[in-house]
């Protein structure tokens, strides 16, 4: 249970982070107002709030997060931006999470 609810966070982390930067480059290249930066920042700030609910503020939480992170980012391609996703993508993604893994659950309390 607690770990369903960690990815989920780290999920709805990644997807707030991903938006908040990917409204600012509509405007910048001009695909977009400058009204998208209104959403942007409303995103960046749920980022910033939902950092403040991982289970530690630690580089070893962070580190895991970039894992999970990858993933999304990687799902955003292909849903937002339209990008097959290629054999080197899914290898890198499992990867990321196996290290994330290994940071995560190779933590012993001293």
């Amino acid at each position: 249970m607690l770990l369903g609810r960690t990815l989920g966070l780290f999920a709805a982390t990644a997807v707030a982070e991903l938006l908040g930067c990917y409204l600012p480059m509509l405007w910048l290249s001009g695909k977009g107002s400058p009204w998208l930066l209104v959403p942007a920042a409303a995103s960046l700030a749920i980022f910033v709030w939902l950092l403040t609910l991982h289970p530690a503020a630690s580089g070893r939480v962070y580190a895991t997060y970039g894992a999970v992170y990858i993933v999304i980012a990687l799902a955003w391609l292909r849903t937002v931006d339209g990008v097959a996703l290629t054999w080197n993508d899914y290898v890198g993604a499992g990867l990321a999470l196996l290290g994330g893994g290994v940071v995560a659950l190779g933590h012993r309390a001293a």
